[in-house]
């Protein structure tokens, strides 16, 4: 590398995975397998994630978009007319699946304090063209999901528990992925495991998780199957590589969560004194919350572009940063479909006001101190003060 380039590369990174020795040791005994395509291991991920989260089955995929992709084709959600329920809001790569199964996305407007969508917006945008509700435990906050199952049941509407941003996190005492119809895992950085790139489909219904495993791909010994010639598969698979990483790294997954739990406490004492923020809010019947990002919710005298002028503060001390977010009724393949900015108050006042700060296990607290320091002088270089929230 020259040495320009090197500059380039940020001191403190958005995101830097939690691998150990077990991680590497698990990889290399792939390596030296006659198997790295699909095979026992990604069998033994699917078992272990399964068992964590207390659901019947899993079904690993090679991203949480066609995981998504694959759960409405199982259920012939593919029409233009077919209309599918979702948030805006968040880095939200997942809901594209809806697009790529050839559904229309409906989007709705989210709660200020979670981020969440609020059962009674998703009820209001209800159609007799409705057939999924797609809901999001945004950053890692639970949704209502106790509303939602009755929402879903009420309309008989098959509904899909997004946790691709909120492995770890409780509601009501149970973990976020038991609350859906079938639930959606990211497994890409910046979550808390990685398999590099990858996602995992969990659900209790037999039936679906052998539709699922039918369109993800073919085993070698099945690829001479009339019966199952009738289904085209995606080629959605995972390999046994990314599942020898993703097998430890959920073994390991309560020591990598804590540690990311300890990296948070650093920046909440930090944040006490950074005026004009909105606070951190976990909703009442949350009972705990793993955030997947750090963000920073600015007050409403910053605007979008005093945002981005912090961002750019902060990518000057070599911190690599995020906005928090392009919400997708404003970009192009969307807005094509009608949508445009102004639809939604709520998810474009937080788009165009919150920051994703760096956030994984091997930041230490003087870093933390500084990135947030950082931030501070910035906002109070651009003239936004205290702020109501």
């Amino acid at each position: 590398m020259m040495a320009d380039e090197a500059t380039k590369i940020p001191t403190i990174l958005f995101s830097d995975p939690d691998i150990s020795m077990a991680e590497l040791e698990a990889v290399e005994e792939v390596l030296k397998s006659p198997c790295l395509s699909a095979g026992l291991k990604v069998e033994e991920f699917e078992d272990a994630f399964a068992s964590y989260l207390g659901r019947k089955y899993a079904v690993a995929v090679s991203s949480a978009t066609l995981g998504l992709t694959l759960v409405l084709k199982a259920n012939g959600i593919v029409g233009a007319e077919d209309e599918v329920i979702t948030s805006s809001f968040g880095f939200r790569e997942t809901s594209h699946g809806i697009a790529l199964a050839g559904a229309k996305p409906v989007f709705s407007d989210i709660d200020y304090w979670s981020g969440t969508l609020p059962p009674e917006k998703v009820a209001a945008r209800i159609t007799d063209k409705t057939r999924a509700i797609i809901v999001s435990n945004t950053c890692g906050h639970p949704a209502a999901w106790q509303a939602f199952r009755e929402l879903a049941s009420q309309h008989n509407l098959f509904l899909i528990e997004d946790s691709s941003e909120a492995l770890g996190s409780v509601y009501q005492g149970k973990l976020v992925g038991n609350f859906g119809d079938c639930s959606i895992f990211n497994l890409s950085q910046p979550g808390p495991i990685t398999c590099g790139e990858g996602g995992m489909v969990v659900t209790d219904d037999a039936s679906l998780a052998s539709r699922l495993r039918g369109l993800r791909g073919r085993k070698i010994e099945e690829r001479q199957s009339v019966v199952l010639g009738s289904m085209v598969p995606y080629q959605a698979v995972l390999s046994d590589l990314s599942a020898a990483l993703g097998l430890v790294q959920i073994q390991r997954v309560d020591e990598i969560l804590d540690r990311r739990k300890d990296i948070e406490s650093y920046y909440d004492a930090y944040m006490q004194s950074f005026e004009g923020i909105k606070p951190p809010y976990v909703a009442p019947d949350v009972d705990e919350v793993h955030w997947s990002f750090y963000i920073v919710h600015l007050g409403t005298r910053f605007s979008r572009s005093s945002r981005d002028a912090i961002i750019h503060d902060l990518e000057t001390e070599q911190i690599e940063v995020a906005a928090y977010c392009q919400p997708l009724h404003q970009q192009r393949h969307y807005s094509d479909l009608g949508y445009r900015r102004g639809e939604f108050f709520v998810t474009e006042k937080l788009a165009d006001r919150a920051i994703a700060l760096p956030f994984h296990g091997h930041l230490t607290e003087d870093q933390i101190g500084f990135i947030v320091q950082t931030a501070k002088d910035a906002s109070i270089n651009i003239g936004a003060g205290a702020a109501i929230y």
